[in-house]
């Protein structure tokens, strides 16, 4: 039985993780000479695509190390020491092999030309004839090049390294329901008190080692039990009945939660404790809304931030526009029209008049600020309340350039909704958003929800459920 593999790496999967070299464990790795020609073509820019390209080529420059073309032809052994330090990846004990020679393999009369990517399959094919005792695997984020080497024979795979989750659906939701009975099993060893105006509860019982800081706990009954998970040693919890957003008397900027999930979203948007926010859900669910209203009373109610400053992905829907005059703010004008529209939802008022609304968009234009994710490297937010909309089209990687940039005093919030990624070869299971949800998971300054049911309208709600 063959269990050492030898992956032949397409372009797209250095491009997309520069990593990848070690993200192999014990298996080998062959790279194709067309490969670094592409990487070479790529190269130059400011995009993340280019970026990703010269780091591919440091870390090949790294593994050469001054080496002979004699010990370059024998292969490579790969280790990266540093690598496994920083985020507990299993060291790498493969061998990477370049291509230092040309191979000649017979290709259907189906696939003619000299595309790169038959020159990779050619090559795939040749491979398998020489390492007759491994597998020989094309892997590539190129679902066509895949479809090809199906047709023809040859073993592919998608790069899957870069996946958070095999199923989305297994995506932390932020919320536990439990049954009626949850009272009867766990009353015995219950505690509960008052602080500051806060319920409290010390919970004892086999359930808990299943909940995380900040996740929030449904116990059913009339009415039901609503609260957040403050603290957790071994089997025994501290849980806060969360504040009840609903009632007009404790509107958000003249918002109120319309469901559930929007109140927890409102306790976790309000919470000073929490220092980064996660909202996921579909068009219409208010994530944008909340988010607003809570960094605009946080920051001219309460004075807790000294602006809002709210970012996101320029990756068009459609044809892109092209380029935009003006200053960054300008530019990024247009990419906000979800801003603009809620801010218009926040600031109205019938009995105000046209000057007493002049001057609120002029304080509003002066304490929110719009960015780009370009400049953002370098720089460090101190006192800020960041929203990064449209966070399902960033990578893990631009999610980290983007968190890191939170100094004291500053909040994090991103938004999203994994079903609608248009970066290409990003997925559901890979995006920075779900990346982010999951690593975050149960760190005490940070909160998750997944909100579940539109408020936007009756048409939305039914587009968004048969469309």
């Amino acid at each position: 039985m063959k269990n050492k593999r030898l992956y032949v790496l397409d372009t797209n999967v250095l491009m997309h993780d520069p990593t990848a070299f070690y993200r192999f464990q014990e298996h080998d790795i062959f790279l194709p000479m067309v490969v670094i020609e592409e990487l070479d073509n790529n190269k130059k820019g400011h995009s993340e695509v280019a970026r990703n390209a010269r780091q591919a080529s440091r870390f090949m420059d790294e593994i050469i190390g001054g080496r002979t073309s004699a010990e370059i032809q024998t292969g490579i052994p790969i280790s990266h020491h540093e690598l496994m330090q920083e985020d507990g990846t299993v060291l790498p004990t493969g061998t990477l092999f370049f291509q230092t020679k040309s191979y000649d393999a017979d290709l259907p009369g189906t696939l003619p030309g000299h595309k790169a990517d038959n020159e990779i399959l050619i090559l795939v094919k040749a491979l398998g004839e020489i390492f007759s005792q491994q597998e020989v695997v094309l892997v590539s984020k190129d679902t066509n090049i895949r479809i090809k080497a199906a047709v023809i024979g040859l073993l592919s795979e998608d790069y899957r390294n870069d996946q958070v989750l095999d199923d989305v659906d297994l995506l932390y939701k932020g919320v536990q329901d439990l049954g009626a009975d949850f009272w009867e099993q766990h009353q015995k060893s219950m505690e509960s008190w008052q602080e500051e105006g806060h319920t409290f509860y010390r919970i004892e019982g086999p359930a808990v080692s299943h909940w995380f800081k900040n996740e929030f706990i449904s116990i059913a009954g009339e009415p039901p039990l609503e609260a957040i998970v403050r603290q957790i040693e071994g089997d025994r919890a501290t849980i806060e009945v969360v504040r009840d957003y609903s009632n007009p008397h404790h509107n958000v900027w003249g918002i109120t939660a319309r469901n559930r999930e929007q109140n927890y979203s409102l306790n976790l948007l309000l919470d000073p404790e929490i220092d980064f926010v996660t909202l996921v859900g579909q068009a219409g669910t208010g994530k944008t809304l909340l988010t607003l209203a809570a960094g605009l009373a946080q920051t001219l109610e309460q004075s807790l931030y000294t602006e809002v400053v709210m970012t996101r992905v320029t990756v068009p829907v459609g044809e892109d526009i092209g380029f935009l005059p003006g200053t960054e703010e300008e530019k990024m004008t247009p990419w906000m029209g979800a801003l603009m529209d809620n801010l218009e939802v926040l600031t109205q008022s019938e009995n105000d008049s046209e000057w007493e609304r002049a001057a609120t968009n002029e304080l509003l234009h002066k304490r929110i600020k719009i960015r780009s994710l370009n400049f953002m490297r370098g720089r460090t937010f101190l006192n800020k309340f960041i929203i990064i909309d449209e966070a399902q089209n960033l990578t893990s990687k631009q999610m980290k350039t983007l968190i890191t940039r939170a100094g004291p005093g500053t909040k994090v919030v991103c938004l999203g909704n994994i079903a609608q990624i248009d970066t290409p070869f990003l997925t559901e299971t890979n995006s920075g958003l779900t990346y982010v949800v999951e690593r975050f998971q149960g760190w005490e300054h940070s909160g998750h929800i997944t909100l579940m049911r539109g408020e936007r309208s009756r048409l939305a709600d039914y587009a968004s459920e048969t469309l």
